[in-house]
């Protein structure tokens, strides 16, 4: 935990057993020097003022040695008490704080809106969140391993600790609001249940499920799910094609890659390009010239995709493009249209 408060109380907590260390030093040392105990007696004795158990001494005291040990009483009752105090207050203000930052983490969720919720932060789950972190979109992590939420609680991600199949959990993370969910689960049998409770909840929202096996395709889908995926056929089919068209794979493959300013190709809604009411075409708008990107791919407002659409295409209200360039031109393209 970096939280200053903790670092803080850490920093008291060994300045407390440092004084403790330095009364049970003083303590062995004056009573070998003034009662003339020996090392053991004197350890002994050292131990039993400090703790004021009340012991029988091991001899007799003069003078010197009654008054030495009722400073060393005083001073280890004071000592003693202030590391008591402090060990007190570390304790409940770890779980105070705890409470505090999951609180906070809540709340923040409950004022999200059209995010995406993804479910399992296993190797799916982070490449999603990798993915939607590159373009800037708000998500929500649902995981019930607390040791993998420690992993990467410090990246400050939204995160809800708990099972994605429980109604409850999905609503802590704002499904109702949520434009998409993710289930990213190892098993099938979860990703179908997490599919058709979401469905039930939130009927508008779009629902993507991984699926380890082909006959869990047809199930994830009359279940709910918009788009089903099957890593395991991707990857085999994406081995293959580097055999077979190495070169064309890996220019995709660089497409793909996301990071900081590293993001090559874009979807756009008309409307965030200009005011669809009077149609223009991709021609009239000449990205090209103005960002330097290039219109590769064209969505209808019927869902129909075109590729590499003609320069007459009409961008009619409700439809998009899908644009082409280099991370700084497309940098270009979402400053100059305030794209975010």
């Amino acid at each position: 935990m970096n939280n200053p408060l903790l670092r803080l109380f850490r920093s008291k907590i060994y300045t407390a057993l440092m004084l403790l260390l330095f009364v049970m030093f003083v303590g062995v040392i004056g009573y070998r020097t003034i009662a003339g105990y020996e090392w053991i007696d004197a350890v002994y004795m050292t131990v039993i003022t400090i703790t004021t158990v009340g012991f029988a001494e091991v001899n007799p005291l003069d003078t010197q040695s009654k008054i030495f040990t009722i400073f060393l009483i005083l001073a280890s009752v004071v000592i003693v008490g202030y590391a008591i105090t402090i060990i007190t207050e570390y304790i409940l203000s770890k779980n105070n704080l705890e409470d505090i930052k999951q609180r906070k983490m809540q709340k923040k969720i409950d004022a999200m809106s059209n995010h995406i919720i993804i479910c399992g932060y296993g190797r799916n789950g982070k490449q999603a969140a990798k993915k939607l972190l590159a373009y800037n979109k708000p998500f929500v992590i649902i995981e019930r391993d607390k040791e993998l939420i420690e992993k990467f609680k410090d990246d400050n991600f939204p995160y809800v600790l708990g099972n994605a199949n429980e109604d409850e959990t999905l609503f802590e993370a704002g499904i109702d609001r949520a434009s998409t969910l993710i289930s990213a689960l190892p098993s099938d049998a979860d990703n179908l249940f997490v599919v058709l409770s979401a469905r039930q909840i939130n009927k508008n929202m779009c629902i993507i499920s991984r699926a380890s096996q082909e006959t869990s395709y047809e199930k994830l889908k009359l279940a709910g799910a918009n788009n089903v995926i099957l890593p395991d056929r991707i990857g085999g089919d994406h081995m293959a094609s580097l055999v077979v068209i190495p070169d064309l794979v890996e220019f995709i493959d660089n497409l793909g890659i996301v990071g900081e300013r590293n993001i090559n190709i874009e979807e756009v809604k008309v409307e965030q390009l200009y005011n669809a009411e009077k149609v223009k075409t991709i021609k009239d708008l000449d990205l090209r010239k103005k960002t330097g990107c290039t219109v590769i791919g064209f969505k209808d407002d019927k869902g129909d995709y075109i590729v590499n659409p003609e320069a007459d295409t009409m961008l009619v209200a409700g439809s998009k493009i899908i644009v082409l360039g280099r991370p700084e031109q497309i940098e270009r393209l979402n400053s100059q249209y305030n794209i975010e």
